[in-house]
């Protein structure tokens, strides 16, 4: 499995659900398509998008920190 970092290309709006969908093995759009689904139940999913956005370091700033 790869490390969780937000990729730099493939994004729509921060790259969580590609970091993701790399980090299980799937397609950034099924991820997406799971999480648009999972909005329709009640629940903090912004809240944890958000908070994944915040968590996840940018794949290029990872490759810089790895580095070291």
């Amino acid at each position: 499995m790869n490390r969780l970092a937000r990729p730099t290309d493939g994004r729509m709006i921060g790259g969580v659900c590609a970091a993701l969908a790399r980090r299980f093995g799937t397609s950034a759009t099924t991820m997406r398509v799971i999480f648009l689904v999972s909005c329709l139940l009640p629940g903090p999913q912004f809240l944890l998008y958000i908070a994944l956005w915040i968590l996840f370091p940018s794949e290029d700033k990872a490759t810089t920190r790895t580095a070291w």
